[in-house]
């Protein structure tokens, strides 16, 4: 295999990615549907969340393995009212996103799709100048590779239940045993982290058995930015962060946001 196969085999991409339609869901009254060609043939969907508040920052969102775009429209409340405009894009094959996805294919569009932003956002959103990029578990490797590939285009980075390690968390996930594969067969999370001087903000759940809170860790302490920080929610596990913290969730992300955007 070379560096890269690993993440793009059939069988690893059927277990790190669980693609599904928009099909039963309602149009939203609050989103702005956008799109991102990414390679011929293939465009990825957005739901762009307009907050009150002009310009105001922009963050780009990168959900989770078994989300969609379009589970995100009661939660977009609790970004726009923070006057952060939020924009959730999906993986290929998600919600109305074309294509298959994989590991190579979701490094490449996540930067693909920052190149398109002000094209695609300003007609929009005129004025925006803060973009920050978040992404949650699945996500987190889109939004490292944007801070890693294009760190110009970014003022910071959010990191929700990151993983650091692809190939523990495949064997995790999958009940292989890897045993002897190379890191540099995965996303190689760590290693981009080791040269992103960007400032970034992790949230993790404690009690989280998907992804361990230590992944968090890993990257934070990797992390060379002087403009760094790393909340544990506890009792949270992977998926009821929200639920378990949402003060400490929230107000993480409006305290650096704000505070970035202001320098």
């Amino acid at each position: 295999m070379d560096s890269q196969s690993l993440i793009d085999h059939p069988q690893v991409c059927h277990i790190l990615f669980h693609p599904r339609g928009e099909e039963g869901y309602a149009p939203s009254s609050n989103a702005i549907e956008l799109r991102f060609t990414v390679e011929r043939d293939v465009s990825l969907g957005g739901r762009l969340y307009p907050a009150s508040a002009s310009p105001g920052p922009l963050l780009l969102y990168w959900h989770g393995n078994g989300e969609i775009a379009a589970d995100y429209d009661d939660i977009s409340q609790l970004y726009t009212r923070m006057g952060i405009h939020f924009l959730v894009v999906d993986f290929r094959g998600y919600g109305i996103s074309s294509g298959e996805p994989s590991g190579t294919a979701l490094l490449h569009d996540a930067v693909a799709v920052v190149e398109q932003l002000p094209a695609a956002v300003t007609p929009h959103l005129p004025g925006v100048t803060h973009l920050f990029v978040m992404g949650r578990s699945m996500g987190s490797a889109a939004a490292i590779e944007i801070a890693y590939r294009r760190p110009e285009k970014i003022q910071g980075f959010i990191l929700e239940s990151a993983f650091a390690h692809t190939i523990a968390l495949i064997e995790r996930l999958s009940g292989l045993s890897l045993q002897g594969t190379s890191e540099s067969m995965g996303f190689k999370n760590l290693e981009k982290m080791r040269s992103i001087q960007t400032p970034v903000l992790l949230i993790h759940g404690q009690s989280d058995d998907l992804i361990p809170v230590s992944d968090s860790q890993d990257l934070f302490d990797t992390s060379p930015s002087s403009t760094k920080r790393l909340v544990k929610i506890p009792h949270a596990g992977h998926n009821d962060l929200m639920l378990q913290g949402m003060d400490v969730y929230f107000r993480a992300i409006d305290q650096f946001v704000s505070t970035i955007s202001n320098l």
